[in-house]
């Protein structure tokens, strides 16, 4: 049994290990002869992965902010929300073209000062205005390792990259309380069982008079809001920095978030 076990946590300690691959670098098959799907791919049996989504779960409610853990959460539990997404991307022209490219966001495929001489109010401005004023970084997000579908593990780091993406449209801060909205937001959109996790559970570290506006009027606002949008993982953020803030808004559906009184 304690062979069992300590064949099972493995992947914890490579994980510890391993290094970050690099950010601009395509998410793409491993070469021929290797067990390996994807630079920095760990396979995983069924086992190891239930272990693997009970501790990070219990690590990223502990700690929200461990984004590792969260990671960890999100690709060992996914994997049949990340068909569904990949699905829909591969129906939707933007999104399948996202799926052939690979685009990937990060300090080194972003042009900060082209995203700096765009016009006020553009996609583009409003998200460097967002990482500067929330002091934020597209390189913090983890690289995909425990997924064990080359295509999917895109999908799950498509997903990761554009996370700040969806609090520029959604007007959300990088507080408890604009990440768990952002969650509800993400939960319908995705289905994502570490999403919707997150949004039942991070409720319970607010204070009673954020709890309050939460559920009687941001819960409601996001739900609509992620209900009514196409899936934003179908938006090449990429090719739309121009676009202003308020059409790309228009374009999908949403509002602007409720004021507290």
């Amino acid at each position: 049994m304690a062979t069992r076990l300590l064949r099972a946590v493995g992947p914890l300690r490579l994980l510890r290990r391993s290094a970050g691959p690099a950010a601009d670098a395509p998410l793409r098959a491993a070469s021929h002869g290797t067990s390996l799907l994807y630079p920095e791919h760990i396979p995983t049996s069924p086992l190891q992965k239930a272990l693997l989504a009970v501790g990070s779960a219990g690590m990223a409610l502990y700690n929200p902010y461990r984004h590792d853990m969260v990671a960890v959460l999100g690709e060992t539990t996914g994997h049949h929300a990340l068909k569904v997404l990949r699905d829909q991307m591969k129906k939707d022209p933007e999104g399948a073209k996202i799926l052939q490219e690979r685009p990937r966001i990060s300090l080194s495929t972003l042009d900060l000062g082209q995203l700096q001489s765009l016009p006020e109010g553009s996609l583009g401005r409003e998200y460097l205005r967002f990482l500067d004023v929330n002091r934020v970084s597209p390189d913090t997000r983890a690289p995909t390792r425990f997924v064990d579908d080359e295509e999917l593990a895109y999908v799950i780091q498509r997903y990761r990259e554009v996370h700040d993406m969806l609090h520029t449209l959604l007007s959300m801060p990088t507080n408890m309380l604009g990440e768990i909205v952002v969650k509800w937001f993400e939960a319908v959109q995705t289905g994502l069982p570490m999403c919707i996790l997150g949004a039942l559970l991070g409720p319970i570290r607010l204070s009673a008079q954020n709890l309050q506006v939460l559920v009687s009027e941001l819960i409601p606002w996001a739900v609509q809001n992620g209900r009514r949008a196409p899936c934003v993982l179908n938006l090449y953020y990429e090719q739309r920095w121009e676009q202003p803030l308020t059409s790309l808004r228009e374009e999908l559906g949403i509002t602007d978030p409720p004021t507290p009184h």
